[in-house]
C-alpha cells in the first residue's frame, strides 16, 4: 500500500504534474471528477481494508478474495505502469511481486478438514 502512497507523492515532482492538478487533470485518468476521485479512494481503500479482513473472515471468503483481488491488483498495476518515470517503475515492480505473492500464499494456504 505504501507504494501506491509513495508512488503518487513523488509524481507530484515530475514536471507538468502539478500545473495538470490544478487545471483539473489526473494524468491518465483525465479531468478531475468525482467520479474518478471516488475511484481512486476506493482503488487505495481495498488494500488497506483486507490487512483487516484477511484476519476476520473465514478461510473459505478470505482465500478467493485475497487470490481475485492480488490478480486484478496486479493487472492494475500493469496497465497504468507503461510510460511512468524509472521511480514508478520500479515501484510498480516491487507492486506487482507483492501482489503476486499475496496469490501465490492463498493458493498455497492449507485446506483445514472438518474434524467430527
Amino acid at each position: 500500500m505504501f507504494c501506491y502512497i509513495y508512488g503518487d507523492y513523488f509524481g507530484l515532482f515530475v514536471p507538468g504534474t502539478l500545473k495538470a492538478m490544478f487545471n483539473g487533470q489526473m494524468g491518465s485518468l483525465g479531468p478531475t471528477t468525482q467520479g474518478v476521485l471516488f475511484g481512486t479512494a476506493a482503488l487505495v481503500t481495498f488494500p488497506a481494508l483486507m490487512v483487516f479482513l484477511s484476519l476476520a473472515l473465514r478461510p473459505a471468503i478470505n482465500r478467493p478474495l485475497n487470490i481475485l483481488l492480488g490478480l486484478a491488483y496486479t493487472v492494475i498495476v500493469i496497465l497504468f505502469m507503461p510510460g511512468g518515470w524509472v521511480f514508478y517503475e520500479a515501484m510498480a515492480v516491487v507492486e506487482i511481486v507483492l501482489h503476486l505473492l499475496v496469490v501465490w500464499y492463498a493458493w498455497r494456504w492449507p485446506r483445514i478438514a472438518a474434524h467430527g
